[in-house]
């Protein structure tokens, strides 16, 4: 197999949930004694925050960069980002380094046009929800994405910054996102794009009015492809 680099931290929550599911595929994929070769950095997220906070994305690229090489001279063949809203910087991570970066939004279009799910909802950080770098890649794939609801945005947006990525799973979180998904139902969306890892622990991917194209198990599954892909 391929040896994988994974860029984590942003946040545990969602390293853990990428170390999980990538080996639970590669032992569904190959045999029940397999494992997969994984190299992890998980980052001090305070770091990026404050970046954020600042506006300062050239610094957020910088210590992703920075992650990606580490991997790679320790033998990564190929990186993956645990984390959509970085995703943001990812043409300067993968510009960065000489190994490829697995595009979690490219992995999602790729699922949803296997599917033939041409419309959907997209729902995730204020960055993925708004901006255009995660959209775009959606697009290109033949989705339809609903605008934004700034309601949404704020509400989701809250939600993971401020429980989610801490831990914090709550019944006031689990309800407002049931609602906004059946909202969606109601305005014409076909699917819900569930772009952020920590969303999955307050909507259950398996039981809602629309089906739902979770980005953390699509990227999970590329990723054990790709490691398990003859050269």
């Amino acid at each position: 197999m391929r040896k994988l680099g994974l860029i984590g931290g942003m946040s545990w929550v969602s390293t853990r949930a990428y170390y999980e599911r990538i080996n639970k595929e590669i032992q569904r994929r190959s045999n029940f004694m397999s494992s997969a070769p994984l190299l992890i950095e998980s980052l001090d997220y305070s770091l990026i925050a404050k970046a954020k906070q600042d506006d300062d994305w050239d610094a957020v690229a910088s210590l992703l960069v920075e992650s990606g090489r580490r991997l790679e001279s320790a033998g990564a063949e190929g990186i993956i980002i645990a984390a959509n809203t970085m995703h943001k910087v990812y043409d300067r991570v993968a510009e960065g380094l000489s190994i490829p970066v697995l595009h979690i939004a490219d992995s999602v279009g790729e699922a949803m046009k296997k599917a033939e799910c041409d419309n959907a909802a997209l729902l995730g950080t204020r960055f993925v929800m708004t901006e255009s770098f995660y959209r775009q890649r959606l697009v290109a794939h033949g989705v339809d994405l609903l605008p934004p609801d700034p309601g949404d945005v704020e509400l989701v947006d809250g939600i993971i910054y401020k429980e989610l990525m801490l831990g914090r799973v709550t019944r006031s979180a689990e309800r407002a996102l049931k609602t906004i998904i059946t909202n969606k139902d109601k305005e014409g969306a076909k699917a819900i794009v569930l772009a952020c890892t920590e969303l999955e622990l307050v909507v259950d991917t398996d039981a809602n009015v629309l089906p739902v194209f979770d980005s953390t198990d699509i990227h999970c599954r590329a990723a054990a492809e790709w490691m398990l892909a003859k050269d």
